[in-house]
């Protein structure tokens, strides 16, 4: 014998994933109406996005603030007069390092250190914001001249080269050292978004 509502599919995944307590309530094979899960997952396969509310877009935003006006602290081993910044930028994130001419790194910072999380860490403005605390540090090491080396095809490369050259650094040189192949590696599939 068959019930008239027997249970489906739907019927049994929403009620291992606690959309349903016992008895079904709802217009399709007992799940209720605007029901959602811990991960706002619905039912349907249909997500709500959860929007940050304005108190925490400012908290987000002064955290930032916060970070770039730290005071670095810096062990300095000698005095040294020129530098090379290299500007690694990727479509994730985008990382400066400070090294003197020998390549011994004197400091570093990125987009993730100083606080950007997530999707925000490849964007221009997190990679300005990664410069000038990278233009900080060059100050307080009493650098002179700078050679910047950029690597990588990300958004952030042009916004920290020219937050860097709009904080008053000596940069004598701009090389762009992103490695190009020859036709070597097959290169990955194309995302199919």
């Amino acid at each position: 014998m068959v019930s008239p509502c027997r249970k489906t599919g739907n019927e049994a995944t929403a009620r291992n994933r606690g959309f349903l307590e016992s008895e079904p309530e709802g217009r399709w094979h007992g799940v209720p109406e605007k029901a959602s899960d811990k991960f706002g997952n619905t039912p349907m396969g249909k997500k709500r996005i959860i929007k940050k509310t304005e108190e925490e877009l400012l908290k987000e935003r002064e955290k930032i603030e916060t970070a770039t006006k730290k005071e670095i602290r810096l062990k300095i081993p000698q005095k040294v007069n020129e530098g090379k910044i290299y500007i690694f930028s990727s479509y994730n994130n985008t990382i400066l390092t400070l090294t003197d001419l020998k390549g011994n790194v004197l400091y570093w910072t990125s987009a993730g250190k100083i606080g950007f999380k997530g999707t925000k860490k490849g964007t221009p403005f997190a990679a300005s914001k990664a410069a000038e605390t990278m233009a900080q540090a060059v100050k307080k090491l009493k650098i002179e001249k700078i050679h910047i080396l950029v690597k990588g095809i990300g958004s952030g490369r042009e916004s920290a080269i020219r937050s860097l050259a709009a904080r008053n650094l000596d940069i004598v040189s701009i090389k762009d050292i992103t490695p190009i192949p020859h036709n070597g590696c097959r290169p990955p599939k194309v995302r199919r978004v």
